[in-house]
């Protein structure tokens, strides 16, 4: 994971390396995955995510398409 100040950030640093982007998204989009991820890892009741609850998570950020897919 790479941090910019900007999509054009991105395309600036990938153009100047010759890649393509991989996943964009905002850093308050990855606090709240973080938040929702962990917020109940210590609790005694926690359980694994499945793979649709995972997902679900995901999507309920705004963090969709292929990168954010984890049933193949």
């Amino acid at each position: 994971m790479r941090l910019f100040r900007s999509e054009e950030h991105v395309r600036r640093w990938c153009d100047e390396r010759d890649r393509e982007p991989g996943a964009v998204f905002a850093l308050r989009q990855m606090w709240s995955l973080a938040d929702a991820w962990y917020r109940d890892r210590l609790s005694p009741e926690f359980t694994r995510r499945t793979v649709d609850q995972a997902e679900a998570l995901f999507a309920s950020i705004g963090l969709t398409g292929d990168a954010w897919r984890l049933s193949r």
